[in-house]
């Protein structure tokens, strides 16, 4: 990936190629995922960018029976439920994305703090198809 840049389309960028990015303030040491031009710690702007190695643990989830248009048009629906969770990163942060790979029609199987590595969803076909971030049992 060779744009550096701190902005949403970075973000969603390192998405598309399986990556996750972040910046790291160089005055105060915060870490943000997504990335940011201001830190949100000490507002500095001495900002560099940073790769998340994509693994934490489940922080918190829900599961989702009646789903908003954008992923009731994906197949979604009360008969096939959804997760999305929040997952607290090694490097700090926590981040909110859908969770893959569990057992929905027993969520009291879910645990909190399972370990979780990133991987992607891909909503759509063709050239309107696009990756999201998810995250899968590590």
């Amino acid at each position: 990936m060779t744009d550096q840049a701190l902005h949403s389309k970075a973000f969603n960028q390192a998405i598309a190629e399986d990556l996750l990015i972040g910046s790291h303030c160089l005055v105060c040491g915060n870490i943000s995922i997504p990335q940011r031009q201001i830190c949100p710690n000490c507002h500095s702007d001495q900002i560099e960018r940073i790769q998340s190695n994509g693994r934490g643990t489940l922080a918190t989830f829900t599961v989702i029976y009646i789903p908003p248009t954008s992923m009731a048009e994906a197949g979604y629906n009360a008969k096939n439920p959804y997760c999305v969770g929040i997952v607290a990163l090694e490097e700090g942060p926590r981040i909110s994305a859908q969770i893959i790979g569990m057992d929905l029609s027993d969520p009291e199987t879910i645990k909190i703090g399972l370990p979780l590595k990133q991987t992607s969803v891909v909503r759509g076909e063709g050239e309107s198809a696009k990756k999201f971030l998810a995250f899968e049992p590590a």
